[in-house]
């Protein structure tokens, strides 16, 4: 048969588009039987037709990759296998491809089936090891296919083409296992040690290759990480009531973004908890530190272990991270002193409880520190009795929390004196705040508040017209109120309406506390609808305050007093004020309202608040006058049960209510009762201090110090609200940027970070759509993104918009950030249009920084397909604010690598992209790659720094055929 047949039928081959197996088929049929194709060079032949244009024929090559994964899958034929070899030395050492994706997308198919061949060919070798008689000619064999595996697994191009082709194809994939499988089977059977070590060397590698994108570089060698601290201060602090699932995946982002080590994690986490037990003002704050050390932190730590840590167990790590602890010694001895109690040895128990740590371990780091508190200095003996320890106290008041809920749950209609011994037992002392920091801690503080609503719903229902029915029924709606009010200013309104009332109509309660009690950043019309009621009853009221004979419960409904009472107020201010009333009288009025029932005269004052507000300062001294003879308990002969306890929580309820009106005129408020604390974290701002200026000096101290307190969290947080989102990111960005010593310019990153979670989503929508584009279009301000503090920048760029783009996508804000209103500067939909033919605001912002138009063009000027993205394939809502920024910044970075002028910028973007690419996680489709368009990749490869095969694969999408075309195509152009 001569040559130039078989050159005929390639060609009627290729012209009618045989498949690869119509192709063996018809070659065999028109062939005699018993040809050896060697004989007619068929091999060299496919190859020369291949090889005709400018690029190689991809059918052709098609039907030489069938000849010889179906042909020469004998490896016993050893010449045949010799030759295949050969061929495969001519091109492994230039495996390029600059055609189209498609072509690419061949080559690494066509490079894992030879990865497929090669290993069917060392497991067949390594096999028939057992049975040859020549064991230096076997291993020769093995030797020869062992050193093309090997040279093409070791490139790291090679593997990044096989994972595309692995995702391409992921039949053939299996086929690499199966061949892994049984060269592991039969590695025994290999003596030579050399050849055993390459060998194991090449499975490794081929096994790396679907993780490859996992492995990071070294996290630099550090103790501390300020992030971590100041987050877990934060949610101490601020969000006690907060769900642990959303802090546990935060502390993860954190954990993966700077690479910690996860004993030195726990570590950091119990520093913050002992840290924040310390520094917590007394009473109520330290109450809630307690309980979120000892209850919450413990449950965080129990969903942190089903994460995956690595290789090691995540016990080792948590009994790791208690040993350095241990170390931390003047913070453990001061802590113990703060709580007069041994708190480590406490906190060990609990977790050994929970199953975080094993018995020995437990044992063996309560032993140490037993031994290191012998020399601890301790309180004296006196001292010592008058302090209980709340570490204790919390542990007990949590099984107590569900008793109470279990108890107030249950019939009461025909008894209800049972519940007011209950409720006694539940104010007095600290009670009520040890088990509202337990329920808040635990979760149970909804449940907690919503039973309490029942509760004060309840008296509507209590029938009987004797003195001691009324008397029942105004002490269980006089606690319950009061209950509900401290629940509210300690933890925040969200408890009680963040979840609708599962009753049919709106309960009292929910009612007056959307539209009478003044809270922070809450405005209140004291001419609202809701306290212009009934004259009828308004006058009747007024007439049983102003009477000489003492107010019988019997005469009143509580609810209905409680909405009357502003309006009474109204007309007895205004008697008084025209003369009508005298001082006596009005003393004996407001003597008479807060005599029996605590919850009217706080919606007396809460209405008095609303009024004085709306007063010039030369109109507010009677109104204050009257705020302040409410105040004052009354101690009359006839008071009802609980008055003292009721009237301790009356007082620091009505204290909060009226801090800030007191202040705006000058004047201090002081309360006779005693044993209440001062209101924690007030009046942090320094006084007639320019707001930037207490910026600027608290953001020096923390940068000094290396952490953030939770002092400087509450002062950071009040000139969030005062200066807004843009005056705050704008500024403490600022502050970043003239910072040029390299140790502190990552300081600052991971303190700004844990700053910027005050209210993550915002400032991220303001860094993303507002500060980087005005920095990165402006030439004049270029200069400041030159490292290091462009590169940090860069990197909390990052940080910010991965982690808001995480907690974003799952829709969890904390009550912190729910509480805030929404500061958008402007409305992201005018700036950021949905529109892509339509040019945004932003971008005509840009090209008009610019001489040359085209450097910067806005997305009307370029066609669809330059600024496609993987989020667009994925059909990603982009009517949301932080896609869209997203998306805009990352055609702005498009722009900026596809112009002609380089220069800090650039290196700003090229910093941006690098970050990106370390805090990536393996297989993580819908991150912010996915707003980056496709064509952006091959504008990347052209900088040194990102021209890797590694980097391109981690900002491409492989989920998608385009995203591994274009891969493809980046990796074969190496």
């Amino acid at each position: 048969m001569k040559v130039v047949n078989l050159k005929q039928a390639i060609l009627q081959a290729w012209k009618e588009r045989w498949s690869d197996y119509q192709w063996a088929i018809n070659i065999k049929k028109n062939f005699p039987k018993g040809t050896t194709w060697d004989m007619l060079n068929l091999a060299e032949a496919l190859l020369e037709q291949a090889m005709i244009g400018p690029s190689p024929n991809p059918l052709i090559l098609s039907y030489l990759k069938y000849a010889i994964t179906s042909q020469f899958d004998e490896f016993s034929r050893e010449l045949c296998i010799k030759s295949l070899l050969e061929i495969i030395d001519m091109f492994v050492h230039r495996l390029s491809c600059y055609g189209k994706g498609e072509e690419c997308i061949g080559l690494c198919r066509a490079l894992l089936s030879v990865v497929v061949w090669l290993l069917r060919g060392v497991a067949f070798y390594t096999e028939r090891l057992k049975e040859v008689l020549d064991l230096n000619a076997g291993e020769i064999q093995l030797k020869d296919c062992l050193e093309r595996l090997e040279y093409i697994v070791h490139s790291t191009k090679n593997r990044a083409m096989i994972h595309i082709a692995r995702l391409e194809e992921p039949a053939s994939w299996t086929n690499v296992e199966q061949a892994v499988v049984r060269v592991n089977e039969n590695m025994s059977n290999l003596s030579n040690p050399v050849l055993r070590g390459k060998l194991e060397e090449c499975i490794s590698l081929v096994k790396s290759i679907p993780v490859m994108l996992s492995a990071h570089s070294e996290s630099p060698a550090r103790m501390a990480f300020p992030s971590i601290h100041a987050l877990v201060l934060l949610e101490g602090t601020m969000n006690l009531t907060g769900e642990t699932q959303p802090l546990v995946e935060q502390l993860m982002m954190v954990k993966r973004m700077q690479r910690i080590p996860s004993s030195l994690f726990v570590l950091e986490i119990w520093k913050a908890c002992f840290t924040g037990l310390i520094e917590s003002p007394e009473g109520t704050e330290e109450l809630k530190w307690t309980a979120f050390t000892f209850l919450k932190i413990p449950q965080v730590l129990i969903r942190l272990k089903k994460y995956p840590q690595g290789e090691k167990d995540f016990m080792e790590d948590i009994s790791a991270g208690f040993e350095y602890l241990l170390k931390f010694t003047p913070l453990l001895d001061k802590a113990d002193q703060r709580c007069n109690c041994d708190c480590m040895s406490m906190l060990l128990q609990e977790c050994s409880k929970l199953g975080l740590l094993s018995e020995s371990n437990t044992a063996n780091l309560i032993a140490k520190r037993a031994a290191d508190r012998e020399h601890a200095p301790r309180l004296k003996a006196a001292e010592n009795a008058s302090i209980q320890p709340n570490p204790g106290l919390i542990l007990r008041a949590e099984p107590t929390v569900t008793n109470i809920l279990k108890t107030v749950d249950a019939d009461h209609s025909k008894s209800p004196e049972g519940l007011l011994g209950v409720l006694g037992h539940m104010l007095s002392g600290k009670s009520l705040d040890l088990l509202l920091a337990a329920a808040a801690a635990t979760g149970k503080l909804k449940s907690f508040a919503r039973k309490f609503i029942k509760l004060n719903e309840f008296p509507k229902h209590i029938t009987g017209e004797g003195t001691k029915p009324a008397s029942v029924r105004a002490l269980l709606f006089d606690i319950s109120f009061l209950m509900l009010c401290h629940v509210v200013q300690t933890y925040g309104s969200e408890v009680i309406l963040s979840e609708p009332s599962p009753l049919g109509e709106t309960p009292f309660f929910e009612t007056w506390l959307q539209s009478c009690m003044p809270e922070e950043g809450k405005i209140l019309n004291p001419d609202h609808p809701c306290f212009r009621l009934d004259p009828g009853k308004v006058e009747g009221l007024v007439a049983l305050l102003n009477s000489s004979a003492e107010m019988k419960l019997v005469q009143m409904k509580c609810h209905e007093v409680c909405l009357t009472i502003p309006a009474a107020i109204l007309e007895i201010l205004n008697a008084w004020e025209n003369g009508v009333l005298t001082m006596e009288s009005v003393q004996k009025i407001t003597d008479n309202i807060k005599g029996k029932v605590c919850s009217m005269a706080i919606c007396a004052v809460a209405w008095l608040v609303a009024h004085v507000r709306m007063l010039g300062l030369d109109e507010r001294e009677k109104p204050q006058l009257m705020i302040r003879q409410l105040m004052t308990p009354f101690y009359g002969e006839s008071t009802l049960q609980f008055y003292s306890e009721r009237v301790v929580i009356m007082s620091s309820i009505l204290e909060r209510m009226c801090a800030d009106v007191f202040q705006q005129t000058g004047n201090s408020i002081k309360f006779p009762m005693e044993g209440l604390d001062p209101i924690p974290y007030r009046n942090l701002l320094p006084p007639r201090e320019p707001i930037r200026e207490a910026l600027t000096k608290q953001f020096t101290k923390v940068l000094d110090r290396g952490w953030v307190d939770s002092q400087a969290l509450h002062l950071l947080e009040s000139l969030l609200h005062m200066g807004g989102v843009y005056w705050f990111t704008n500024n403490l960005v600022k502050e970043l940027l003239k910072e040029t010593r390299q140790e502190y310019t990552l300081r600052a990153v991971e303190l700004l970070y844990s700053i910027f979670c005050l209210d993550m989503h915002q400032i991220s929508l303001t860094l993303l759509g507002h500060i980087l584009p005005a920095l990165l279009t402006n030439s004049s301000k270029w200069q400041s993104l030159l490292d290091p503090p462009g590169k940090s920048l860069a990197k909390l760029a990052v940080w910010c918009a991965l982690s808001s783009f995480a907690s974003h996508s799952r829709s969890q804000a904390s009550a912190r950030q729910r509480k805030r209103q929404r500061e958008d500067i402007e409305d992201y939909n005018t700036l950021f249009p949905l529109d892509d033919t339509q040019p945004s605001k932003l971008m005509r912002l840009l090209s008009s920084n610019e001489e040359d138009t085209n450097v910067l063009s806005s997305p009307g000027d370029r066609s669809m397909s330059s600024s496609l993205s993987a989020s667009q394939l994925h059909t990603v809502n982009m009517r949301d604010p932080l896609n869209r920024v997203l998306a805009n910044l990352f055609l702005l970075i498009s722009s900026i690598l596809g112009s002609k002028t380089a220069g800090p910028h650039t290196q700003f973007v090229q910093n941006f992209m690098e970050e990106c690419v370390e805090c990536l996680e393996q297989g993580s489709r819908g991150s912010i790659l996915q707003f980056m368009p496709f064509t952006m990749v091959s504008e990347l490869v052209k900088l040194p720094a990102l021209a890797k095969p590694k980097v391109v694969l981690a900002i491409t999408d492989l989920s998608l055929p385009l995203g591994r075309r274009v891969a493809a195509k980046a990796i074969a152009a190496l």
